[in-house]
């Protein structure tokens, strides 16, 4: 029986050795995709929770009503707050296309502040709420208004870890491609968050008010 002979490698099997690089780069077009994906299914949970509080918004239980509670000159400001934050995270996406890197955290820093005073003023809005006794067990519509408004704040919440975490890996490894992909995910969450809050705002506050 002959030895077993080794054999070479030829110069098509070397480069078939790079197609894994190729893989890679799809699988950016597949995170995308999915990601896409994601913020269709969270439209449709605040979809039910727009429903919901629509259903259950004017069932007061003899209790006090979005004009006895609602503070307007605060929550346009909350609103000013958030809006703001969309439009410095746009200032830095536009400095990461220029590859510049330490205005593109300034901003990022920028953005975390203005979310962070965002979800500053909800939770007094919640406390100042809750202690005049219009908590979420109140009524139908302290319900669905906790629950709906709540779960925005949960989703900037969850913003700002994330954007935190975004910026410790630029710090850390640079504008690299993986790295500008999550920027663009996280991109497209913070500006659906402006979108969903201008619904919160002008379906929830505004009417409230003019009930």
């Amino acid at each position: 029986m002959s030895a077993p002979t080794l054999h070479a490698a030829t110069p098509a099997e070397e480069v078939a050795f790079y197609v894994a690089e190729e893989e890679h780069a799809h699988s950016g077009a597949s995170t995308m995709l999915g990601f896409w994906i994601y913020l269709m299914s969270d439209c449709l949970i605040f979809a039910v929770l727009f429903a919901t509080y629509g259903v259950l918004g004017r069932s007061y239980a003899a209790g006090p009503s979005g004009a006895d509670l609602f503070d307007l000159p605060l929550v346009a400001l909350n609103t000013a707050m958030l809006l703001f934050s969309s439009i410095t995270y746009g200032f830095a996406m536009l400095e990461m296309e220029r590859n510049r890197k330490g205005m593109t955290l300034l901003w990022l820093a920028i953005t975390g502040l203005f979310g962070a005073a965002f979800i500053f003023f909800e939770l007094y809005e919640f406390a100042h709420l809750i202690a005049e006794g219009a908590g979420p067990q109140r009524s139908a519509f302290l319900s669905s208004f906790f629950t709906l408004v709540g779960t925005h704040g949960l989703h900037v919440t969850c913003g700002l870890i994330w954007l935190v975490t975004l910026m410790v890996q630029v710090a850390q490894r640079g504008l690299i491609e993986d790295n500008k992909r999550r920027l663009m995910c996280l991109s497209l969450f913070w500006h659906f968050l402006d979108v969903i809050w201008i619904g919160v705002f002008s379906f929830v506050y505004l009417m409230g008010v003019l009930q």
